[in-house]
């Protein structure tokens, strides 16, 4: 927990209050949830026990559910529940007038400094604490549906925010374990919805134009550009009456295809009908054949000319805005990456037409984009965009950390997806492992961020719409951490399929948590494995088992796995830190350039005949045997000591 946030008060038992409350009190806060009405609190706290029991079950938390729930209590009274906490979190509908109620009771009733935050999705922070003496205390704090599930949470400053306000919020939302994007002006909607909302709109006034088909632009989102959904389906899940409503509060143009949906009553999934007909039709029912000639750039220029607006108007950084559109908006890849990808002269050109064929204000290209462009930042292709890629660029989809004894953790960071691989973050890894200073590298770990997946494979998604140069970086980057020069280390926590395995395989050790899961299910994509999976594993585990594995998409337990020597180790949860750390502080300790050899002669060795491989051995003992790292090793012996190992 933060230093100055101890308790905490959600306000609203709905679904995203008591979902508020629940990641408050997992994260170990004292919290009171509070509603106006005594059934809706008391439904609220059951949905709460309700969740942490399903999250037990699956193992996701670590604490007694019922310990857990101690921690929740609940009230109708709304000076109870904020007169002794460090921060109140609103939670009510997004109704300006009833949130304005709201604030101005929790600024008569609680302390001085106490921070009240607001959950509003598309309203100002600015607005809502003009109602309080202390607008100072007041931030935007917007958590996605479900809170539990969803890691994405925007914290933003209003007009008067005090910048030590908005630092204790983000740090209280990482102590949940949850991640923040900063807004750093109030600008409603924030940045989520400002940059997502286009990829609906302006689907809208393509079919307004009555030139597409709904089943054509949703498929060419989704199979030409790696979207999630297509941008008609997109708007029946979240309902279009949300979609209108967040328009017409600010008097922003709504498609008439949306608005006389709305006026009819058909609101998208929730009424059985919008877009499409989920009750006497199919329900969505576009193929990957459908999209042919849509203007797919014309969705995705208004989107990353909104992107750009936030940045030079100082609302956002790049990173921020990327960060949010994946893990809050679902996308494969941020929306400032994809345009650094499509090239920013291209998508300013395609405003540009747009403004000039309509005169519609949407498409008034960004003075911010403008700039980039004029200065030859065009993207990727040009070096610079929103990004700098002068030295490669930044890394967005894996992080890294070499420590002082050399050991060089890799982590695959995209946990939205389950660290799937994308062709970007294939390149990554390749990346890291070809600039890294291989002498100051004793060896490397690769790991997945959370606990739920090392790997779940490739994203499929994002490879519909790869080239077929970029499909080919996959083994590129499985064979170079085939052939890194110090010891690689798979340390497996989740799901290792797919192109996870692969990369387990090219991996000289292999240690897993004993509820991980090993496969290959490229078969039911029908698929092979690209990178080297049918080919390392068949030596590994022989003919039959490598045939069955890949014929049949099998799925092994990591103690079956470690029972077919695909693993080295599979152990208990509690085991697994202290493993890897002995196994990293050996190899960090030990001698370098021996280790180098040994991995040389193994891999080397394995595909010639013994008595080639016998060569390579007695050569690399040849080469060793002339080494300062030979004679400590000799004089530690005899000295009964720790070799103290210099790489020479």
């Amino acid at each position: 927990m933060t230093a100055d946030i101890d308790s905490v008060a959600v306000l609203g038992a709905g679904s995203m209050g008591h979902g508020i409350a629940e990641v408050a009190a997992i994260a170990g806060y004292d919290v009171v949830m509070r509603d106006i009405e005594e059934d809706l609190v008391e439904n609220g706290y059951d949905q709460i026990e309700w969740s942490l029991g399903k999250l037990a079950e699956k193992g996701q938390i670590d604490e007694n559910p019922d310990d857990v729930l101690a921690r929740v209590s609940t009230t109708v009274d709304l000076a109870e529940a904020v007169s002794d906490v460090d921060i109140v979190i609103e939670a009510a509908p997004e109704n300006l007038d009833l949130k304005r109620d709201i604030f101005a009771e929790v600024d008569a009733a609680s302390g001085d400094e106490t921070i009240m935050a607001t959950n509003t999705s598309s309203l100002r922070v600015g607005d809502i604490a003009e109602a309080t003496d202390q607008p100072e205390y007041v931030c935007g704090m917007h958590f996605f549906n479900p809170p539990v599930k969803m890691d994405l949470v925007e914290v933003a400053s209003g007009e008067r925010t005090r910048d030590d306000v908005v630092d204790a919020a983000v740090e209280f939302v990482e102590s949940m374990d949850k991640t923040p994007i900063r807004v750093r002006k109030d600008v409603p909607q924030f940045v989520v919805n400002n940059v997502l909302t286009p990829l609906m709109g302006e689907a809208g006034f393509m079919l307004d134009e009555g030139d597409v088909t709904i089943q054509d632009v949703d498929a060419a989102m989704v199979f030409q550009r790696g979207y999630p959904m297509g941008p008609f389906e997109l708007n029946d899940f979240g309902g279009l009456d949300i979609f209108t409503h967040s328009r017409d509060q600010w008097d922003l143009p709504v498609p008439e295809s949306i608005r006389s949906r709305v006026e009819a009553e058909h609101l998208g999934r929730k009424t059985g009908t919008g877009f499409y007909d989920y009750e006497d039709g199919e329900g969505v029912d576009y193929e990957p054949t459908d999209g042919e000639g849509i203007d797919t750039l014309r969705i995705e220029a208004r989107m990353i000319n909104e992107a750009a607006k936030l940045i030079g108007g100082d609302m956002a950084d790049p990173e921020d805005i990327d960060i949010g559109m994946r893990l809050g908006g679902g996308l494969p890849e941020g929306t400032c990456r994809t345009g650094d990808k499509l090239g920013l002269d291209n998508v300013l050109e395609k405003l540009r037409d747009l403004h000039e064929r309509t005169g519609a204000e949407r498409y008034e290209p960004a003075e911010y984009l403008v700039e980039l462009v004029e200065a030859g930042h065009t993207g990727e292709k040009a070096g610079r965009g929103f990004y700098d890629y002068t030295d490669g660029g930044p890394y967005h989809y894996i992080s890294h950390d070499l420590s002082d004894d050399g050991v060089l953790t890799v982590l695959f960071d995209r946990e939205e997806r389950l660290n799937a691989f994308s062709t970007d973050m294939f390149n990554e890894v390749k990346r890291v492992l070809d600039t890294v200073d291989n002498e100051e590298v004793a060896c490397v770990v690769f790991e997945g961020a959370g606990d739920r997946a090392f790997s779940a494979g490739a994203d499929i998604t994002g490879f519909t719409t790869a080239e077929a140069t970029d499909l080919a970086k996959v083994d590129e980057t499985v064979q170079t951490i085939y052939e890194y020069p110090r010891p690689t280390i798979a340390k497996i926590d989740g799901f290792c399929l797919g192109a996870g395995l692969e990369i387990t395989l090219a991996c000289d050790l292999r240690y897993a948590t004993e509820g991980s899961r090993l496969g290959s299910p490229e078969i039911d994509l029908g698929l092979i494995p690209g990178g080297g999976g049918t080919q390392r594993l068949v030596r590994l585990v022989g003919e039959p088992r490598t045939k069955e594995m890949v014929y049949r998409g099998m799925q092994l337990s990591a103690e079956q796995a470690e029972d077919w020597g695909i693993l080295n180790r599979a152990v208990d949860d509690d085991e697994f830190e202290d493993l890897i750390d002995d196994v990293t502080s050996d190899l960090a300790n030990g001698p370098q350039t021996a280790l180098e050899v040994a991995k040389q002669v193994i891999q080397q060795g394995q595909n010639a005949s013994l008595d080639t491989g016998l060569t390579l051995e007695s050569q690399g003992f040849g080469l060793l045997a002339t080494t300062d790292d030979m004679l400590e090793g000799v004089a530690a012996f005899n000295q009964d000591r720790e070799a103290d190992f210099g790489g020479e």
